[in-house]
């Protein structure tokens, strides 16, 4: 079984297209979707989104890289269950959900109403105009142990009982590997492309039902923060954007505690649902731990408010012009 396993995930030898210039690479357990952005002089042109599985490399811009720099933002598949995982850095670019491309004053403050900012991190090509990045995660892996842990974090979102997200082969992942493939009916052809499309498209059918979703029924755009606090432990994440008349899922997971905290925001920044719990924000997309001491740790701080979500699996919070509709 082992055996067969590591057949199935075999690496061929990857192969970059002449045209080729810049490449992202992806040596984590998630797939990733990942957006770039050019500045020359006072315009950027940004572009999404790049679809990168485990163990895997892809073309994100083949025009050669002469541009006075770039800048880089990576998030991880809606299909991955928990709390979603991003690749950047601390400068705003604004982005879309769909796939994009946005040309733009560079030193835009605020983006428009279908777009919205994620950080970016500054790409380090060393003025060269062909680069490939990495991208990784701890502890660090190859390229095929990528893969594999890719495969196990899938199959344990498709619900297969997968004990740990490395990249060491084992006969439970070989036997839920082999069980997946037959239930799929892939041919004996069937390769590593239609493998992690078949694990994505079927883990978002299965995480659908639970989560936190939020639900735009005003005529303005929202940013959404959540905050929870579960076991001691404090978090605060953000921000979504919620265009009108359109819904975001902000959390996949089935529910746990009493309440989750929500916070919605105009992008101006006037609040239409807000709170007495505290918690920390920033100005961009943020994950911060604890909500004690907030400014002294370089964040904002707001007021959330609480949504009951006790002995739930799944919450839609839907938000009218003046707040939360009961």
């Amino acid at each position: 079984m082992l055996r067969l396993l590591l057949a199935l995930l075999a690496l061929g030898a990857m192969s970059v297209p002449a045209e080729a210039a810049l490449t992202l690479c992806n040596r984590t357990s998630y797939i990733l979707y990942a957006a770039t952005s050019a500045v020359q002089g006072a315009r950027s042109e940004t572009n999404g989104w790049t679809r990168v599985a485990p163990g895997e490399c892809q073309v994100a811009r083949k025009e050669p890289l002469t541009a006075q720099s770039y800048l880089v933002h990576a998030r991880s598949s809606l299909a991955h269950s928990g709390p979603a995982r991003a690749w950047g850095g601390n400068q705003p670019v604004c982005v879309k959900d769909g796939n994009f491309t946005l040309k733009q004053p560079a030193a835009k403050s605020s983006c428009t109403d279908d777009s919205f900012a994620l950080p970016f991190a500054t790409l380090d090509n060393q003025s060269k105009r062909v680069w490939t990045m990495n991208f990784d995660e701890q502890p660090a892996m190859t390229m095929t142990e990528a893969q594999l842990a890719g495969v196990k974090r899938l199959l344990k979102d498709n619900g297969y009982a997968i004990a740990q997200i490395d990249g060491k082969p084992d006969k439970a992942t070989g036997i839920a590997l082999n069980d997946f493939r037959k239930r799929m009916k892939f041919g004996p052809n069937a390769g590593n492309a239609e493998l992690f499309q078949a694990l994505e498209s079927e883990a978002r059918k299965k995480i659908a039902p639970a989560g936190y979703t939020v639900c735009n029924d005003g005529p303005d755009a929202l940013m959404i923060a959540l905050g929870q606090m579960d076991g001691g432990k404090t978090v605060s994440r953000g921000w979504w954007t919620v265009t009108p008349g359109a819904c975001a899922r902000a959390m996949t997971t089935t529910l746990a505690g009493d309440a989750i905290y929500l916070l919605a925001q105009h992008k101006s920044g006037g609040s239409v649902v807000a709170g007495s719990q505290r918690f920390c924000t920033a100005a961009t997309a943020f994950e911060i731990e604890g909500n004690q001491n907030c400014a002294s740790r370089g964040f904002a701080e707001a007021g959330f408010a609480a949504t009951a979500t006790k002995g739930l699996s799944g919450y839609i919070a839907h938000i009218g012009p003046t707040g939360l509709r009961r």
